[in-house]
């Protein structure tokens, strides 16, 4: 026991009492929480203290050095982010939400499960089905406010909300101490439609429903795009690129094959393997991450008519195209040399002729993510490639090998040179 008001007879209990109640206090500064739940802050302070490494016990963790195992932290989650718990079929209707929306407020002590408190009818539900919004805050000052809330506008509304401007003329001041408290002016306010997106409702569907007679739609067959010139060009377009990329030869069909389509094509006879790797995102962005750190550029190829590059390895045959069947020869099919669009064996095909394209000029693929290349020199010249179906991105140290990949992949392959990379796969680089 310690005398009354003497903390320093018991410094090291009282200095991390100290450092327990400096974590509880900003996680709910962070989250904007009232105090009222210090409680949760302070067990929640306590649980990660236990999982971190200290000194005093030879860089181990608490948790670590009482029970002799490493603690998981892969689940640890920020204090009073909002919770988004999923909701068993049992529990609902099929049009009801699938989801409800909580606060996260700590570890369960009795199960692997989560802490969610709704502040809207108070209850606590542990849960471990959840997703997290780590930057999201609730609205602590509106406990009644409903979360999805889409403000409807009208005339009465938008009177309130205008901005108060003032009088060109003053009112004569009476009092000094009006004067004085109204020097700063008063506040502005912005319109509520300068806050958000409003679209005009709709009153008169009938002046819609003329203007979608004149609205294009897709054409369902050969026949109907045939008679629009968009499509036409479209289909010379197509066909052109595939006969120069010398994708099939004209044979008579031979006795026990048939031709099919993508939809015909039987596993084992038309095609054996088909799966394709793509870059996960994890390495897009471990790229982009080693790019930004190095001060590197990153540049972007597209792979114009991708999957016509691939060769195949199957015997496949293929009726010729509605209005492209060569006169004199309507008898005759098409015998595959390279994969087109809608065989099943496509990607695949694709991806075996770029991967030994980048084999045979001395790149190295990495063993835990087939969909990236590294090629480095004696010199200390790196150059790394990441691919995702048609379009890859590259960065390194040296421009100049920028340059001769890509006079390399244009020789190659029919490419487009995107520059330096701006947006790829939902990503924006600026």
């Amino acid at each position: 026991m310690t005398t009354p008001y003497s903390p320093q007879q018991n410094g090291v209990a009282e200095r991390k009492n100290r450092t327990i109640l400096n974590m509880a206090r900003s996680m709910l500064k962070c989250k904007n929480m009232p105090k009222e739940y210090w409680a949760e802050a302070i067990s929640c302070a306590v649980y990660l203290m236990n999982r971190s490494y200290t000194k005093s016990v030879h860089e181990k963790t608490p948790q670590e050095a009482w029970s002799g195992y490493k603690p998981v932290v892969t689940h640890l989650r920020v204090f009073g982010s909002i919770a988004y718990t999923h909701i068993p079929h049992q529990k609902r209707t099929k049009l009801d939400d699938k989801s409800a929306r909580y606060v996260f407020i700590g570890y369960d002590q009795n199960s692997k499960g989560y802490k969610l408190y709704n502040p809207s009818n108070g209850k606590i539900e542990i849960s471990r089905d959840v997703e997290f919004d780590e930057e999201g805050v609730w609205e602590w000052n509106d406990q009644n406010k409903n979360d999805h809330y889409s403000p409807f506008f009208d005339d009465e509304e938008e009177d309130m909300v205008q901005p108060i401007t003032p009088p060109s003329t003053p009112p004569p001041q009476n009092i000094q101490a009006d004067e004085a408290s109204s020097s700063e002016g008063p506040r502005g306010f912005r319109r509520l439609r300068e806050l958000y997106d409003v679209t005009e409702e709709v009153t008169n569907l009938s002046d819609f429903t003329q203007f979608c007679l004149f609205a294009e739609t897709e054409p369902v067959d050969f026949n109907d795009a045939a008679r629009d010139e968009k499509w036409r060009n479209a289909m010379d377009e197509e066909i052109k690129a595939i006969e120069n990329n010398d994708s099939w030869e004209l044979e008579s069909l031979p006795k026990g094959k048939n031709t099919i389509g993508g939809y015909k094509q039987k596993a084992g006879i038309d095609y054996d393997e088909v799966f394709a790797p793509v870059a996960r995102l994890e390495t897009i962005r471990l790229i982009i991450s080693l790019a930004a750190q190095n001060g590197w550029k990153i540049h972007q190829l597209d792979v114009k008519s991708t999957f016509l590059n691939g060769f195949l390895k199957e015997e496949v045959y293929v009726d010729q195209p509605p209005g492209y069947v060569v006169k004199g020869q309507e008898d005759k099919v098409l015998k595959l040399k390279r994969a087109l669009y809608g065989l099943k064996q496509a990607p695949r095909a694709w991806n075996s002729r770029i991967d030994h394209y980048f084999q045979n000029k001395g790149f190295i693929k990495c063993p835990h993510e087939h969909a990236l290349y590294v090629k480095k020199n004696t010199k200390g010249v790196i150059l790394f490639i990441c691919l995702y179906v048609d379009d890859l991105i590259f960065t390194g140290n040296n421009l100049k090998m920028f340059d001769d990949f890509k006079r390399a992949m244009a020789k190659e392959f029919e490419m487009t040179d995107i520059g330096l990379m701006s947006y790829y796969l939902g990503i924006e680089v600026k």
